[in-house]
């Protein structure tokens, strides 16, 4: 799972150094006789060669450039031809680079792992899939994506809606009150509560949406996960829609007070790409 990283009013953006073009050194051996390939961790738009430092995958950071082709770049770094586990410093690793191209380069994220054997075969993958990428850099460009977990107190609501619902309040003290079997009543009282909840959840969830429509280029409902969240959302966001977008965050969660925010980003556009597919075909048929 992608790292989650807190994102406050105050914090402050990363400078933008530049990055110095060079040329990549071709896949070689290790040392301990195991040939290496190239694990790819994005595509840019990049006119020449470019390094960004040893911050790749590896137990040693590996160091990171690009294999181009016309005006689109793999940013990619050598290493061992084996199965990369997704444990959390390979994970964190994948990210970090991601994060670092980002900061001055649209990027299309690559899936955790993807490895090739030679450079050429990166270059056959940039060639067969050129529209494609050039494509989705065009529309990705200045955009970031963020998400929001939003997440609440069960019991809490329960509370709530025992409160506000006259019928379920009513049988919840014939519950109380019943001396006998209580069986079916509560099989009744459980189904009305997950009722209430799952309205109440979809009423908030509907009226975050709509308060985030305006200050954000599109969105993504993903499936919640646990009893506690209640909204998996992912928001495509361009760079001058931010600010906005940050307060628009804000005064939600000052508004719903009975609910918690989880805000993280900026990401690459992981949700937003829908390229996977043909890069996959690409590279089968390379």
């Amino acid at each position: 799972m992608p790292r989650s990283r807190r994102r406050t009013q105050t914090a402050a953006r990363q400078p933008r150094s530049a990055r110095s073009p060079a040329r990549p050194a071709a896949a070689r051996g290790d040392g301990s006789g195991q040939a290496l390939g190239k694990y790819v961790y994005c595509v840019v738009r990049a006119g020449e060669p470019l390094r960004f430092g040893a911050i790749g995958i590896g137990a040693r950071p590996a160091e990171v450039h690009t294999i181009n082709y016309k005006d689109i770049a793999a940013v990619v770094s050598d290493t061992p031809l084996e199965v990369h586990e997704p444990v959390r410093e390979n994970v964190l690793a994948h990210e970090r680079v991601n994060e670092t191209v980002m900061r001055q380069h649209t990027v299309i994220p690559m899936s955790f792992g993807t490895v090739f054997k030679t450079r050429d075969d990166i270059v056959e993958l940039l060639k067969a899939a050129y529209e494609a990428f050039s494509d989705v850099l065009t529309k990705m460009r200045d955009k970031f994506e963020f998400g929001l977990k939003v997440l609440w107190d069960r019991d809490l609501m329960i509370r709530e809606i025992e409160r506000g619902d006259e019928d379920v309040r009513r049988l919840k003290s014939e519950i109380t009150a019943q001396k006998g079997s209580t069986y079916f009543a509560r099989v009744q009282y459980g189904r009305m509560v997950d009722a209430a909840l799952n309205a109440l959840s979809e009423r908030y969830a509907s009226e975050i949406f709509a308060e985030l429509r305006d200050v954000c280029v599109a969105s993504r409902a993903n499936k919640p996960i646990g009893d506690r969240m209640i909204l998996n959302a992912a928001f495509l966001v361009s760079r001058d829609q931010e600010p906005a977008f940050d307060g628009r965050i804000k005064a939600l969660g000052a508004r719903y007070r009975q609910l918690t925010f989880r805000y993280t980003g900026p990401w690459p556009p992981y949700n937003f790409v829908n390229i996977r597919l043909k890069l996959e075909r690409a590279r089968d048929g390379a």
